[in-house]
């Protein structure tokens, strides 16, 4: 006790606050749009208040926040006195920023993630909201979200008030039922069946942001990896989804849904899922993307779903003259890994067989030890589609029918056992 009474005066103050915001919200149920409540400092004042939590940009927060509190511009504040912040807390859905807060606009999702990893950064934050589960929004940014209204006094809303949404028996994706990613002409259809119910896949095409992959430079019109990976990656989760199982883009392009041309415009304007920038930095990236996956393999596992699959979609490098047939890389260490790359290498072998008899596929299961592999908690395999410099394999992913084609072999070789299964337990039930 000696120790921390001798402490300098802003490392005691900055305990004592760590020890307010461990405290504050234990045992208290968080509902949609509660404000968040928390006392006050010696020495606090209005402005010193709001500065801490990054509430001080915007001349509409402090009068909120006066407003909230019965209070005028030159009030004091007392220590140990609760205050009303301008900043309403959500229980975050496990999902995304913008369908836990019910907008679907792109930038302000990232300036609330932001705001929360200031504060986290700070210290102001005892954990990640997608760690706790309670995302803090301030209210500038419900302003005009008519689901939500700034009160003069403190209102809790229950959560049956705010959505009139069925109850679903699984969280769904955000990104499709949010978010146009397919693109306009290509929407989800209706669902085929539920044989992948509570399956969960996290499809990560590779490269993206300032990093385009391999490229085609000699070509008539440059080709990058990563929009033919995207492209395919799209097609694949939407047959995912239509069998029910929850889908995690891990990279998305707002502006690139499914498309149909030939040449694919290279653009640097991917993102994580979450709305980050992908780093320039390689393992960066990698690192970037791999926390994500493990952070949401972490979610669904502690809702009790287990079934988790990881799949990288790439498009391979070689010399101009050497045809290279698909094929399909797994982790040694994990025997699920190489069971799901062996599955999808022996659909494209009987697909080939059926409808390229006289043609001999040469796809193969190679182990690698890279990084995605590796290091992602769920099990997981990467696939390279294609020599993006050879002529030959251009006739592969320039064609969008066989772009989806390749999305169709892949999406059967993970899922056939599967919704096998699936389908003759729900016949036997019926």
């Amino acid at each position: 006790m000696l120790q921390i009474l001798t402490m300098p005066k802003y490392i005691l103050y900055g305990f004592i606050t760590f020890l307010f915001l461990s405290f504050s919200l234990r045992g208290e149920k968080i509902v949609n749009g509660q404000y968040h409540k928390v006392k006050a400092l010696r020495g606090d004042g209005i402005e010193i208040l709001l500065q801490r939590y990054e509430l001080n940009s915007d001349k509409r927060l402090k009068n909120i926040f006066l407003q909230l509190n019965h209070l005028k511009p030159k009030s004091p504040l007392y220590r140990h006195k609760q205050y009303i912040l301008p900043v309403k807390l959500f229980k975050y859905n496990g999902i995304s920023i913008r369908s836990t807060i019910k907008d679907n606009d792109w930038q302000k999702a990232i300036r609330i993630k932001k705001y929360n990893e200031n504060l986290l950064n700070k210290g102001v934050r005892k954990t990640h909201y997608t760690d706790s589960q309670i995302l803090w929004v301030p209210v500038i940014e419900l302003l005009e979200n008519s689901a939500f209204k700034i009160e003069h006094t403190p209102q809790k809303v229950a959560l049956k008030d705010i959505s009139k949404k069925k109850k679903v028996s699984q969280p769904a994706s955000h990104h499709f039922a949010h978010n146009d990613i397919y693109g306009s002409h290509n929407q989800l259809s209706k669902t085929i069946d539920q044989s992948l119910k509570g399956k969960i896949y996290y499809i990560v095409s590779g490269h993206g942001g300032p990093d385009p992959g391999a490229t085609c430079s000699q070509c008539v019109q440059k080709l990058c990896e990563d929009e033919y990976a995207y492209d395919v990656s799209l097609r694949l989760a939407r047959n995912l989804e239509q069998h029910g199982a929850i889908v995690e883009m891990v990279i998305q392009d707002k502006n690139d849904g499914i498309r149909d041309g030939r040449y694919l415009p290279c653009d640097k304007d991917e993102r994580l899922a979450t709305g980050q920038k992908i780093p320039i930095n390689q393992m960066d990236r990698l690192v970037q993307r791999t926390q994500y996956i493990n952070r949401k393999y972490r979610h669904y596992k502690n809702l009790g779903m287990k079934d988790q699959v990881v799949v990288s979609i790439h498009v391979d490098a070689n010399s101009q003259s050497t045809k290279q047939d698909v094929f399909f890389c797994y982790y040694g260490k994990s025997k699920k890994s190489k069971i799901l790359a062996g599955q999808i290498r022996d659909t494209f072998t009987q697909k080939y067989r059926k409808h390229q008899r006289n043609r001999n596929y040469s796809g193969y299961l190679h182990e690698r030890k890279i990084y995605i592999l590796r290091k992602t908690d769920p099990p997981a395999v990467l696939i390279e589609l294609a020599n993006i410099n050879n002529p030959y394999n251009h006739k592969r992913i320039k064609s969008r029918e066989n772009r989806q084609a390749l999305a169709n072999w892949i999406f059967e070789g993970l899922t056939k056992n599967i919704r096998q299964e699936k389908l003759d337990q729900i016949i036997a039930s019926s």
